[in-house]
């Protein structure tokens, strides 16, 4: 765990914010499969119990699914997540539906966030807007609930990719969730688009 990794949540409650929110979605470069996101509040800072919470991508995904746990039966952590769709994604493009993942996720919520700390440069959304926030680029990587906020969005994601795996079991998705490997392309060649793939994505295009 990096030194500071609490830091920003510290920071704002000793300004008087109660209810920060980490936020962080999984999913924005497969050719395939909803994106979603994850808000995270923390309400015990307590870094002893969480030695291993970083960057869901640098994490095994055994290890994911076990900090998964971890993070969504603690009593000290209130979560939401939030999923748009692959057909929502081709209508409305990666960027947005992200943020609306995100809506999505703190309206799963059952309180107002007071602060949200957000994962990235820029936003589009209105309505992430107009909470009191942050944006901190790469922040799944320093802020604590940033980083549990993209463990649960990726393990959610993977557990979905995983179920469409077996209604659509010619793509591999349970190996690559919808990445774009190379097994991946050569299915895709192989036998064409299935439902689930985002047909504005470049290379599905093609398939149009």
């Amino acid at each position: 765990m990096k030194q500071g990794f609490f830091q920003e949540e510290r920071r704002l409650r000793k300004k008087g914010f109660k209810f920060v929110v980490g936020l962080d979605e999984a999913g924005r470069g497969p050719l395939a499969g909803p994106v979603t996101a994850a808000a995270v509040l923390v309400r015990t800072l307590d870094s002893k119990l969480f030695q291993e919470v970083k960057d869901s991508k640098k994490l095994s995904s055994k290890n994911r699914e076990k900090l998964f746990k971890l993070l969504t039966k603690n009593k000290n952590i209130r979560w939401g997540i939030g999923r748009v769709s692959e057909s929502m994604i081709d209508r409305i493009n990666i960027k947005n539906a992200a943020e609306l993942a995100m809506e999505k996720s703190l309206k799963s919520l059952k309180f107002k966030p007071d602060f949200l700390l957000v994962d990235g440069n820029h936003l589009n959304s209105d309505k992430l807007k107009s909470f009191n926030h942050k944006l901190i680029v790469g922040a799944d990587d320093k802020v604590f609930s940033c980083a549990a906020a993209s463990i649960i969005a990726k393990v959610a994601r993977d557990r979905i990719m995983d179920r469409y795996d077996k209604k659509y079991p010619k793509y591999g998705f349970n190996k690559h969730k919808g990445y774009p490997t190379k097994l991946h392309k050569i299915q895709l060649k192989k036998h064409g688009p299935c439902k689930i793939h985002r047909m504005s994505f470049k290379p599905l295009q093609k398939f149009n």
